[in-house]
């Protein structure tokens, strides 16, 4: 079992020492990994289910943020969780994924997809709320297409993107893994067709989540894929027996986020996490 840490904006702010501090203290008690949230536009009246997210919150864009993480650290990997994709061009996002890439020495390897909830949101970047899903899958297989090209250059013709003889330098260092994040069917079986992971999110039961992760496997079976990841949300106080039931229905990574914004208590929260599973 992998370990995770999420820093969030909107919770704990967008002043570059406290991001540096978090990040440089997940790195010091053995967290993996560090992911960011996205949001490229909110408006008034947001809703993700119930909760209304108010239209002020500072929702720094997770590369630019993960590119600044990768200069104050040395080994933690990189995350989103999630990267909106329909809302990026994916000739532009390839470019910015491989360069996060190559300038944080490999360590872009947890980018994790999804394709919002948001109908505003999507109307605002200029993007079909109804087809985003195909426009998603699209996108993952520009971005490996245009990783995978050489000099001769990669063409594509789409239903959304289309270009002839198109070259994308530099490359990601080993390969870039695409996760995928959501809370529906359709977000298991594109996790189980094109994604290297599968980190659901939302609202659901034991069983329902059980039924996603079938769906993924059997997808990925089917497509004659397998070695797919499982990422799963957890807490802060979580105990060694919930880490066990979760390892024993699959899950590879555990993600949490601190409870609190206040640093020091942040630091302790972090730090009892770590020491409670060996980091």
């Amino acid at each position: 079992m992998e370990f995770g840490i999420s820093y969030s904006t909107p919770f704990f702010g967008t002043d570059p020492d406290t991001i540096a501090g978090f990040a440089r203290d997940a790195e010091e008690c053995g967290f993996e990994s560090l992911y960011l949230p996205e949001h490229v536009a909110l408006y008034r009246g947001a809703k993700i289910g119930p909760m209304e997210l108010p239209p002020s919150l500072p929702y720094t864009d997770p590369l630019e943020c993960l590119s600044f993480v990768a200069a104050v650290t040395d080994r933690i990997l990189l995350g989103t969780g999630v990267l909106l994709l329909p809302y990026h061009h994916p000739v532009v996002l390839a470019k910015r994924l491989a360069t996060v890439d190559v300038l944080s020495r490999g360590r872009m390897r947890l980018l994790t997809v999804g394709v919002g909830a948001l109908p505003g949101e999507a109307r605002a970047a200029g993007v079909d709320f109804a087809t985003r899903g195909r426009r998603a899958d699209e996108a993952i297989d520009v971005l490996r297409l245009l990783w995978a090209g050489g000099e001769e250059g990669v063409s594509f013709d789409g239903e959304f993107f289309s270009f002839e003889d198109v070259c994308s330098f530099p490359k990601p260092l080993a390969g870039l893994p695409i996760h995928v994040g959501g809370s529906s069917a359709a977000a298991a079986r594109r996790a189980g067709r094109r994604g290297d992971g599968f980190f659901p999110g939302g609202r659901l039961t034991a069983e329902e989540r059980r039924r996603q992760f079938d769906l993924a496997r059997a997808t990925a079976a089917e497509a004659g894929r397998d070695g797919l990841e499982y990422t799963r949300w957890g807490t802060i106080d979580m105990s060694t027996e919930d880490v066990e039931e979760l390892a024993a229905q699959g899950v590879t990574r555990l993600v949490v986020t601190p409870s609190t914004a206040e640093p020091e208590r942040r630091r302790e929260e972090m730090a009892a996490f770590a020491a409670r599973f060996g980091r």
